[in-house]
């Protein structure tokens, strides 16, 4: 973790211009912290198998780290949530100014493919990486689940469609992380399936979760704007908020079973990076 974020604090954008906030707005989210989960979990597959390629895998993580900063930018935005706090800190459309924030993020998400693209790894594995990013974070995964949110934010859905939902919007970056590690490592498909699957429980989990914290903790508590969710589709809208505890305790549960078909050595790196959260709405 902490050689994630010298790179990073290293490898921020840094562009020449007589633009006043620019270069601050493009770094100012990713400086501002976060649990760095998606580039950990890419790295620890990669630190299992192949530590020699950890290095060399960092701007891979980097670019994931971006792209998923760049959705939260524009997540919090007016025409989205509306936040005016995430990671503790203001909003950028908050401190500075909604174009400002909407730019910050398309150069975000431009600048996580450039940095997968000029990692230190083999031409035919970056270009795999860049397919399973952009299959996961566009139109067919992440952007399909926002625009979801968004558009039923004031009709109720069933259970299956907000697992839909969130299958996507949140689910698929945590299991591209994973499954580009095992790309990277050159894991077989078995292997790679199951990763996917894993993380896209594990995607599940958190965002069960984060209903859970926005509905029972404070902003102080959270970091970031809670009680948001009046009018969108949650789990704790839907279920209510015990019964989404108990959802979310069965799954932290079964999570914790599917990490024993795993290999020792990827079970034990998957551990350390996952076990800290698997019952996080539990804590104040």
């Amino acid at each position: 973790m902490q050689k994630f974020e010298k790179y990073l604090q290293e490898n921020l954008p840094k562009i020449q211009t007589f633009h006043p906030i620019y270069e601050d707005a493009l770094g100012m989210m990713l400086i501002a912290g976060g649990k760095r989960f998606r580039p950990m979990l890419l790295l620890s597959v990669v630190d299992a198998y192949e530590p020699l390629l950890y290095d060399a895998s960092m701007r891979v993580a980097l670019g994931v780290e971006m792209f998923h900063t760049y959705s939260l930018i524009h997540d919090d935005l007016p025409s989205m949530d509306d936040a005016p706090l995430r990671r503790g800190f203001e909003t950028i459309h908050k401190k500075y100014d909604e174009t400002t924030a909407i730019l910050a993020g398309d150069a975000l998400n431009s600048d996580a493919f450039y940095s997968i693209a000029t990692a230190p790894l083999r031409d035919d594995v970056k270009i795999k990486l860049i397919k399973i990013l952009g299959q996961n974070g566009g139109s067919g995964g992440m952007v399909l689940g926002q625009a979801i949110d968004c558009y039923f934010e004031n009709t109720p859905l069933t259970i299956e469609q907000l697992k839909t939902l969130h299958i996507n919007k949140t689910a698929k970056l945590i299991a591209a992380s994973l499954l580009m590690g095992a790309v990277i490592v050159d894991l077989d498909k078995k292997t790679q399936d199951r990763l996917y699957q894993f993380g896209l429980d594990v995607g599940l989990l958190f965002q069960i979760q984060d209903d859970i914290i926005d509905a029972t903790q404070s902003e102080q508590e959270a970091g970031k704007t809670t009680g948001n969710d009046g009018n969108k589709n949650s789990f704790v809208n839907l279920l209510g908020v015990q019964v989404s505890i108990n959802k979310a305790d069965s799954l932290a549960t079964r999570l914790q079973q599917e990490l024993t078909i795993f290999e020792k050595p990827l079970r034990e790196a998957l551990e350390s990076v996952i076990n800290p959260y698997l019952f996080r709405h539990k804590r104040k």
